[in-house]
């Protein structure tokens, strides 16, 4: 006998038990297959309830310690704090009670801490949603707030939290007529000509997506191949290709696009776009460093510390330490090296990470034209889009983006773009 498919709740809660017991990001344990037994809308469902209890992870324990004389086990303490937020977020306190207790009955081992279960959560029905509202907006932990205030400042820092803790609006990309697909899904056009929608959802459930009419790319994500602005037949590389957002922004504008990415499954995904959108381009599963060819534009979005997505991706915080950021920048100083090799006579590269950290940015730069005599950042006049501002313009002549930035549109990841020739 088969057992009973899981909860949307007790899903969620196994994807907190992966990030904060295991030190796993979340799309790992997507791709280990965490939520396979869902369908759609109850996948969906789960992934939300997990991203909104880990943006609310502080506000959380802070409540729930007024509760506890001791923390309880990891799954039992991932219960509680769900079940707080959810609760304190305007959720059915019954109903998430209920589903808290049964959860934790349902493993022997935690069985007999039902009983606590249920009584601090209606605790937190009758005190939390009051208490909640007056909390902080919850911190980055310091191994990275200490850095992202010695760039920024403390005030930026904190208008980057609030960002995170708000949260991103679902964007996407039209492959062909952008404020037709804005009208067909309801969306608002913003100025750099990306879709934004208020209401996610199951995204293959929405119009235009089968017929590959777009695909979901963060607004700040797709400004880089904006900049690049490829003219028809010109050869372009996306160094690091998946999973296939820039690739495809490059071969609607006309380019003749090779794709790269070390990753057989993440470039998979790739071809599965290209397929979907019905756009052409060269794939090659290859590793950046190796790799032999020319190009008239080549456009590198270098491994990095992914640190401007959280907003998106509340998990990283807690499944990273930064441990492993300094073999992540002299792996895209090689990068940069590498990928002006490739580059034809007068061609043109974009760098860019999706990261808040200088080190992985300005730095970067400053150290990639210091190393290659005759190479220079672009004019700034380059970086003149619709919807970006001259204050956004580095001393080295690079775009920072960052998750503050638009406040009232719902905010961006956090980028860093440049563009180098030589």
């Amino acid at each position: 006998m088969t057992s009973p498919d899981p909860s949307p709740r007790a899903s969620a809660v196994f994807l907190l038990d992966q990030v904060l017991g295991d030190g796993r990001l979340m799309p790992e344990a997507l791709a280990g297959g965490a939520l396979q037994r869902l369908d759609p809308a109850d996948r969906a469902r789960a992934q939300r309830l997990a991203l909104d209890t880990l943006r609310g992870l502080e506000r959380a324990d802070r409540l729930l310690s007024r509760h506890l004389r001791k923390a309880p086990p990891l799954h039992v303490r991932n219960v509680l704090r769900l079940s707080t937020v959810e609760i304190c977020r305007g959720g059915d306190a019954h109903g998430v009670v209920n589903d808290a207790v049964s959860i934790v009955a349902a493993d022997k081992r935690r069985a007999p801490m039902k009983g606590l279960v249920n009584a601090v959560l209606r605790k937190i029905a009758a005190e939390g949603p009051a208490a909640w509202a007056k909390l902080r907006v919850p911190r980055l932990p310091k191994w990275l707030r200490a850095p992202l205030a010695d760039a920024y400042g403390a005030p930026t820092v904190a208008a980057m939290e609030a960002a995170h803790f708000a949260g991103a609006p679902l964007d996407i990309t039209a492959r062909d007529d952008p404020a037709a697909v804005a009208r067909m899904l309801d969306g608002a056009l913003l100025p750099t000509g990306t879709i934004r929608l208020s209401q996610g959802g199951q995204v293959s459930g929405l119009p235009g997506f089968d017929a590959g009419q777009w695909w979901v790319q963060d607004a700040a994500a797709a400004i880089p191949a904006r900049i690049l602005a490829p003219k028809p037949g010109e050869r372009v590389l996306d160094m690091c290709a998946a999973p296939g957002g820039k690739t495809m922004q490059l071969a609607a504008a006309g380019a003749a696009v090779t794709a790269l990415d070390i990753s057989p499954a993440r470039m998979e995904r790739v071809t599965d776009n290209l397929a979907r959108t019905g756009l052409e381009a060269r794939t090659v599963i290859g590793d950046a460093l190796t790799h032999e060819g020319r190009y008239d534009a080549i456009l590198l979005d270098a491994p990095c510390s992914a640190t401007g997505t959280i907003r998106r991706h509340p998990d990283l915080p807690h499944a990273q330490d930064g441990s492993n950021y300094a073999e992540l920048m002299e792996l895209q100083a090689r990068m940069i090296d590498r990928a002006l090799g490739l580059l034809a006579p007068g061609g043109r590269l974009i760098y860019c990470t999706c990261s808040l950290l200088p080190d992985e940015g300005e730095c970067q730069v400053e150290e990639a034209l210091a190393r290659h005599p005759g190479l220079a950042v672009v004019d700034a006049g380059a970086l003149d889009l619709p919807g970006l501002t001259p204050d956004w313009i580095t001393p080295e002549g690079g775009l920072r983006l960052r998750p503050d930035y638009w406040p009232e549109l719902g905010g961006m990841d956090g980028f860093y773009i440049a563009v180098l020739t030589r």
